[in-house]
């Protein structure tokens, strides 16, 4: 019986290791049928970093791959004179000044709405902080103006944060953080490449090369590794890119590595939960549900963000202006290439001699030196230069033409890349060539607005699936002092309320509109003076906060205020001699007309209390006048 029962588990176990086996390998040959589908794709997109980069003598082949295109004649030029990298750095800096910046509106005026916004804009900006989230949005902002689509992977780190405990074995327990990289599209491979975005996938693979070691340490399963060889056209510290066929790419050679093929799959009615399935080197090294209840009404879902250039319809992956500009480009190399030809035949003259009458080999290697004694042969002809004539002027007008096609395919004025355009002498003709600029460049910020706002809806859901109840976090409070906090996971509300991820105007336009309203006198008090208030705001719009504060104690005066509104809530409170007492009775007025003092419960009570304290206020004032 007991022998019956072994050969059970053994063959159990042995039926297990044979499904793993088979789940491993058709999970390989999926991801292998998606990455061949996809080369097509790909193609572009090394050739698009090529160009990028400066190797421009290049071209997809009709076998696939890329193929480097040889000259016709062995003495033409080919330089690259690359407009491509500046236009795209020029874009890149533009939309680097308009990057959002999350945080969270309340979505009425509800004490709870306006707790749970609150709460989680602390929240955002605490993440934010810890994962340097302004980095990865420049890098991901890269990829996609390069190749069209770049993508934010969101996930949980149990090992992030601070250490709690310690578990039996002596090892350490962590808080648990929320963390986000940026996936370069090489290693992002849908299940269908018409689907538009995330929400008409079934499931994606996401697959990357890791060390063997890696792997080891994460999952526990020896995996035997091999040299994988990763071209990389592009210097992108934290991109690793799967390996692949393609001319001008800088090859590295990975040891002892394996990709590991990540596929996830939606909640089905099989699969309620959904499925992730990790393999790699033809072992399962996981299965099981999705991990992160990341979805809109509570569902699981992928944990990726995407982020496109410009979208195409019809299509998963996204379009860039490199795409556009490629045609220019090779017309533009070839232009001042075969004007540079033409300008050193009329430099360097091209010769014409009698057969026999001169040594043609010595003449090919010295040329005509100065003072070289040419010597021909007697009764010969004597070699003469041939008329070459001048430039054509054909060769200015295309090149011109060119250029101006650069900043029409690309969106980016000559405002931008250079300096003042010629012709354009008005600040009214400035001022519509950058809102013609910022035009240009609205498609491609709206889907960066759109990742960064599903970007901060993943980290808040994370941040409640995951934190706990007593969650302790540092973030600034009112006044912009730090605060130390606990809060409580389940309190975090994404969908009741209402993201802002940025300004409708940029902080030039913002500066200059207060400077008008300054002119126009609608900052200005009764007296016909700048109030102390708004002067500490305007120089903070400026950037000059920190200096006013240190300069001036008026936003003492106001914080102090504030922490007697919270003070006064529970119990009287009397003011200090030492108090500027019109700033302390302006703030506890704001308090009086707020709508929290409106909803409070004991209106009657707190009025009371904050009329006698501001009677107190007027009276030391009174009496510091009369000193």
């Amino acid at each position: 019986m007991a022998m019956k029962e072994h050969l059970s588990k053994e063959e159990q176990r042995k039926a297990k290791e044979r499904e793993e086996t088979r789940l491993a390998q058709e999970i390989t040959q999926d991801f292998l049928s998606r990455r061949e589908e996809r080369r097509k794709t790909e193609n572009g997109w090394l050739l698009n970093l090529n160009f990028f980069s400066g190797n421009q003598y290049c071209d997809v082949s009709p076998f696939g791959g890329l193929v480097e295109e040889d000259k016709r004649f062995y003495w033409q030029a080919r330089r690259v004179f690359n407009h491509i990298a500046p236009t795209v750095d020029s874009r890149i800096a533009k939309i680097e000044k308009m990057k959002p910046e999350l945080r969270v509106r309340a979505f009425s005026d509800e004490d709870g709405d306006m707790k749970a916004a609150k709460l989680a804009t602390g929240v955002l900006h605490y993440a934010q902080e810890r994962i340097g989230f302004k980095d990865i949005v420049s890098r991901a902002t890269v990829w996609s103006e390069i190749c069209g689509s770049a993508f934010y992977k969101v996930t949980w780190n149990d090992r992030g944060g601070r250490q709690i405990a310690v578990a039996e074995d002596g090892s350490p327990v962590y808080e648990g953080e929320v963390q986000a990289s940026v996936v370069p599209p090489f290693e992002i491979f849908p299940d269908r490449l018409d689907a538009e975005d995330f929400d008409g996938l079934q499931s994606v693979i996401h697959a990357q090369i890791v060390a063997a070691d890696y792997i080891r340490e994460r999952f526990g399963v020896v995996v035997s590794g091999k040299e994988i060889t990763q071209l990389t056209g592009y210097s992108e510290p934290s991109a690793s890119r799967l390996p692949t066929d393609g001319f001008g790419m800088n090859s590295t050679i990975v040891k002892d590595a394996e990709i590991l093929i990540e596929r996830y799959t939606r909640p089905t009615a099989a699969y309620p939960e959904g499925k992730l399935e990790i393999a790699a080197g033809g072992k399962l090294l996981y299965a099981g549900a999705l991990p992160y209840i990341n979805g809109e009404r509570g569902e699981r879902g992928f944990p990726f963000v995407k982020q496109d250039c410009l979208r195409l319809p019809g299509a998963f992956f996204g379009s860039s202006v490199v795409d556009r500009l490629i045609p220019v480009q090779r017309a533009y190399n070839a232009v001042r290439n075969r004007k540079h030809e033409f300008l050193n035949r009329l430099s360097m003259g091209v010769l014409t001699v009698e057969d026999g009458s001169v040594d043609t080999d010595e003449l090919s290697e010295e040329g005509l030196l100065p003072g070289k004694i040419l010597v021909y042969r007697q009764g010969g002809k004597a070699p003469e230069m041939l008329d070459c004539g001048s430039v054509p002027s054909e060769f200015k007008d295309e090149e011109e033409w060119l250029e101006k096609e650069f900043a029409l395919i690309s969106g980016v004025s000559e405002l931008s890349q250079n300096s003042t355009p010629a012709g354009v002498t008005s600040a009214t003709g400035l001022q519509v060539l950058l809102s013609q600029d910022e035009s240009r460049l609205s498609t491609t910020l709206a889907s960066m607005e759109k990742a960064v706002k599903e970007v901060g809806r993943q980290i808040l859901r994370l941040y409640k699936q995951f934190a706990g109840s007593a969650r302790l976090m540092t973030m600034t409070g009112e006044n912009k002092r730090t605060q130390l906090c606990y809060f409580n996971a389940q309190n975090l509300s994404v969908n009741d309320v209402q993201f802002e991820s940025r300004e409708a105007i940029t902080p030039e336009e913002k500066k200059a509109t207060l400077l008008k309203l300054y002119e126009a006198g609608l900052l200005s008090g009764e007296d016909g003076k700048l109030t102390v208030e708004n002067k500490n705001r305007i120089l903070e719009a400026f950037g000059f906060g920190s200096y006013e504060n240190a300069r001036d104690i008026s936003a003492l005066h106001i914080a102090k205020a504030g922490e007697e509104n919270l003070e006064m809530k529970s119990g009287d409170l009397q003011p200090d001699e030492y108090d500027d007492h019109r700033l302390h009775i302006s703030e506890h007025t704001r308090f009086l007309l707020s709508a929290e003092f409106k909803r409070s419960t004991k209106k009657e009570e707190l009025k009371a209390r904050f009329v006698a304290h501001m009677a107190a206020h007027e009276e030391l004032d009174k009496k510091k006048k009369e000193k």
